[in-house]
């Protein structure tokens, strides 16, 4: 008698299991946290959709031990997740440009027990970290169009997952540094704000 099929295992759906989203959303929302909608936390910004997350990291693929960029981080949800996807030997940094917001977020992932992961105030002015690469960016709002700067970021053999408008758009930079870009289905975020280069003074 053959043994049952096994079902392949899905890192996303494990790392979704492995964080609860409850731990990262207001005290009022909590009792919403699986219920696959936004959900509010403040400042004008929300925790994305369960499933629109699930998408998005999908479209990531992201690696074991990699180094990861989470733009617009809000609560850290996303922040754990990934770090929960490339494990103790990879590195995620959450960015977020609301302080309190990032106050906040920080200590929430500090409670994930996922040490090799932070989240920090983004520095005024700029969008990621530029001058740095990773080997893949999330971007959790949606740009007005294909942030530069962020592809820029992404290493050779990386990935950025970004919603421009409505679109859900993968970038893939090549091993020969050669950028591909496609389109994954609509989507609605709030929007990224990129601050002006501060004024010289």
């Amino acid at each position: 008698m053959s043994a049952p099929a096994q079902t392949p295992h899905d890192p996303v759906d494990e790392a979704m299991a492995a964080v609860d989203r409850r731990g990262f959303l207001p005290r009022a929302q909590r009792r919403f946290a699986e219920q696959d909608r936004p959900l509010a936390i403040g400042g004008g910004q929300t925790s994305s959709q369960p499933s629109t997350v699930a998408a998005m990291l999908r479209l990531l693929e992201v690696p074991r031990d990699a180094r990861v960029l989470d733009v617009g981080a809000g609560s850290g949800w996303t922040t754990a997740l990934l770090a929960r996807l490339v494990g103790p030997g990879g590195r995620v940094v959450g960015l977020e440009r609301d302080p309190d917001l990032a106050a906040w977020g920080a200590a929430n992932v500090a409670r994930a027990d996922v040490p090799w992961a932070s989240l920090e105030t983004a520095r005024p002015g700029l969008l990621g970290r530029p001058g740095e690469t990773f080997d893949r960016v999330l971007v959790s709002a949606a740009a007005q169009q294909l942030p530069a700067t962020l592809v820029e970021q992404v290493a050779p053999g990386g990935r950025l997952v970004v919603p421009v408008r409505h679109t859900m758009l993968l970038v893939v930079r090549g091993e020969d540094g050669v950028v591909r870009t496609s389109e994954h289905g609509s989507y609605s975020f709030v929007p990224l704000v990129e601050d002006p280069p501060d004024a010289p003074g």
